[in-house]
């Protein structure tokens, strides 16, 4: 299961919103196939293993991530496939929280006689595919906060330079992160500040769509993200019509969704957001961004760089700003909590159980 797991990771960004799925084939103690999901769309890490296995798999075990789907969608039931080819046994590490699936998959191979194993190594396999499981369980994207932070808490001086606080390494690992996301979101400060492209650079894959929250219609009209593709979503409360459309004209996608009580309606958003099949989102904004995601509850996960600069200065920006906490015993705690070395530079990462 552990190769199986290993396998899944290869399909990185180019599965979304499909999760990532690794399956092998296992006959007398020797692997005889290998298949991960490539490409949304394609064929399932069990038929790719199958058919890397061939008439090795009539008898054989098959491992797999992820319970195998028993419905027909973009491609035909794995069940099927898994029965004709003589599979003895089958190793599930998680079940499929699709209700479309979800238990129904290994009914069926049970019902065909095959032996089905639950639960290896299933916390690993559900965390392997978190933004798959919030996706399908909460009907929202699954939400990173991203920041890039001196020793002291700063994400820029006094004068707002930011560039740049973070090393070079470091800013590769963080377009890693830009790769893994289907959407990565701004504050139009961000975009008005650093007129930023929030491409994917540093490595190869394919960038994210911006979303740019502007409640009152500031988005510049030269701003670079009008020349790059996918073009941005821009939300907004209050955008003069004139201005609406001069950047639709432009191919940029401008969504009102006001809440009740003023300012953009959040949680609607992430819901509009999953409706059009957007599973993740990789929040890169500056601190009041930061602070209007963590108020609402809606923040999954936190990535942290930080460098070793002390900036200092009472006006220079802080890495979460808002009215923050008023006690100790109000502030929002990283669980999960994992520290690793990026050169000089440390990257703390954690996840927030505040989910709304």
């Amino acid at each position: 299961m552990q190769l199986a797991l290993e396998l899944a990771e290869l399909g990185d960004a180019d599965v979304h919103p499909n999760p990532l799925v690794g399956a092998v084939v296992v006959r007398e103690d020797r692997v005889v196939g290998r298949g991960y999901h490539r490409t949304f769309g394609g064929p399932h890490a069990e038929i790719h293993a199958l058919n890397d296995a061939g008439d090795a798999a009539r008898g054989a075990t098959l491992f797999v991530t992820l319970e195998p789907c028993c419905h027909h969608g973009k491609t035909p039931p794995c069940t099927e496939r898994i029965i004709a080819a003589g599979v003895r046994r089958v190793v599930v590490a998680v079940r499929d929280p699709n209700p479309l699936v979800n238990g129904s998959g290994i009914a069926c191979l049970r019902c065909a006689g095959i032996e089905v194993t639950e639960g290896v190594l299933a916390e690993a396999a559900t965390q392997q595919n978190e933004v798959f499981f919030t996706f399908i369980r909460h009907g929202r994207p699954f939400v990173h906060l991203k920041l890039a932070m001196s020793l002291d808490g700063r994400i820029a001086t006094k004068t707002g330079d930011a560039r740049w606080i973070s090393s070079e390494l470091a800013r590769t690992e963080a377009h890693r992160l830009r790769r893994k996301h289907m959407a990565i979101l701004v504050g139009v400060g961000t975009v008005i500040a650093d007129d930023p492209l929030l491409t994917v650079r540093h490595v190869t894959g394919r960038s994210p769509i911006p979303i740019v929250l502007d409640g009152s219609g500031r988005f510049p009209q030269q701003a670079r993200l009008l020349r790059r593709d996918p073009r941005p979503i821009i939300v907004t409360t209050q955008m003069p019509a004139k201005l609406e459309g001069e950047l639709a004209s432009r191919g940029a996608r401008v969504w009102r969704v006001p809440a009740p009580s003023g300012g953009i309606d959040l949680p609607r958003l992430m819901s509009r957001l999953a409706q059009h099949g957007i599973d993740s989102v990789l929040v890169e904004g500056g601190g009041e961004t930061a602070a209007t995601l963590l108020d609402a509850r809606l923040v999954d996960k936190a990535s942290l760089f930080i460098a070793p600069l002390l900036i200092g200065g009472r006006g220079a920006v802080p890495a979460v700003g808002g009215a923050g906490a008023d006690q100790i015993a109000d502030a929002l705690r990283l669980h999960r909590v994992t520290v690793d070395w990026i050169g000089d530079d440390l990257l703390y990462t954690g996840y927030l159980d505040q989910t709304a």
